[in-house]
């Protein structure tokens, strides 16, 4: 645990993610599933990760199969297998970054276990 509680941010990136979530649910005819999403982020995931930043597990522990991916990975900041963590909450996915000398955590992205997968290249490149 912590000392104290850590700041967290949502990202652009988690914000579109978001719409995209809520385009999906309704797609499905499941769009009460959003406002319990929204819900849950705000009093049981933002909450845990202001408390314990590292619940997560390293995101790159489980390195990808992929020659593709792999060169990718490679290419990430130096420090990015220590930073970017994920964490499951029901049927979805979160990517998080945690950012100790400003002790803020990062919310990146977040996917329904039913979507695809992760744009890397767009957290790095600024877009």
């Amino acid at each position: 645990m912590t000392d104290k509680p850590y700041c967290v941010e949502l990202t652009t990136s988690l914000l579109e993610r978001l719409d995209v979530i809520e385009a999906f649910l309704q797609e499905v005819d499941a769009a009460f599933a959003f406002d319990t999403l929204l819900s849950e982020l705000q009093t049981i995931v933002i909450p845990n990760l202001r408390r314990f930043p590292r619940i997560g597990r390293r995101f790159l522990d489980n390195l990808p199969q992929s020659i593709e991916t792999l060169d990718r990975v490679a290419a990430l900041p130096s420090g990015t297998s220590e930073t970017i963590r994920e964490y499951l909450h029901g049927d979805y996915l979160m990517l998080y970054a945690v950012v100790d000398t400003e002790a803020k955590v990062y919310l990146l992205s977040i996917r329904h276990h039913r979507q695809l997968s992760f744009n890397f290249e767009r957290f790095w490149s600024g877009a």
